[in-house]
């Protein structure tokens, strides 16, 4: 069963998933589909057309707005911000024209950063702080900065990987033991060394 706080809002038609916990003054729309043991802090919306996956973890002040979907295991750092129009304008409906963003696997997207609609971020990839993501963000990969800028590889774990930008490398996560390889540029996990 979820707990959703009294002074949240859940829409009727609204999916929520078993062991979801739904905090302070947050709204949840009808049409959105959320998985099981997720956390929604204070102040949180969610779309109609939103699909959330499993143990995803939204903090506070943050908008999940129509046509984004969050797989499992996502982190939303507090007052980070999506997009749906690329091109907004107050006099001009353009609801036609919601663009979509896809958040793959494992995720993080730190606090106050923000997603242009469109793009797709990799799985297990880290968006730093206060990052403006304006183009798909590669499997693995650590950006920071507006622009965002990729500079350098992140482990399933959290952990920076010593692996070149670009080429070909070998690294072990430190608290994982975990090995990854980067070959022509794309990083992936192999297993444990």
């Amino acid at each position: 069963m979820a707990t959703v706080h009294a002074s949240a809002i859940v829409d009727a038609g609204a999916s929520i998933g078993e062991g979801t916990r739904i905090w302070h003054w947050t709204h949840v729309c009808a049409g959105a589909r959320i998985g099981a043991d997720c956390s929604l802090g204070q102040n949180v919306y969610v779309g109609n057309r939103v699909q959330i996956g499993r143990n995803v973890k939204i903090q506070n002040n943050v908008s999940v707005y129509d046509n984004v979907t969050l797989e499992d295991d996502v982190f939303c750092g507090p007052s980070m911000v999506f997009t749906n129009v690329y091109n907004p304008r107050s006099a001009v409906s353009r609801k036609h024209e919601y663009r979509d963003t896809l958040v793959r696997r494992g995720a993080t997207l730190g606090a106050n950063c923000t997603i242009v609609c469109g793009t797709t971020i990799g799985e297990y990839a880290f968006v730093g702080a206060g990052a403006v993501v304006n183009r798909d963000v590669p499997p693995h990969a650590l950006v920071v900065g507006v622009p965002a800028r990729q500079i350098g590889w992140m482990s399933r774990h959290g952990r920076r990987l010593g692996l070149p930008l670009e080429g070909n490398g070998e690294a072990r996560c430190d608290e994982s033991g975990e090995r990854y390889v980067l070959r022509d540029g794309v990083c992936i996990a192999v297993g444990t060394v």
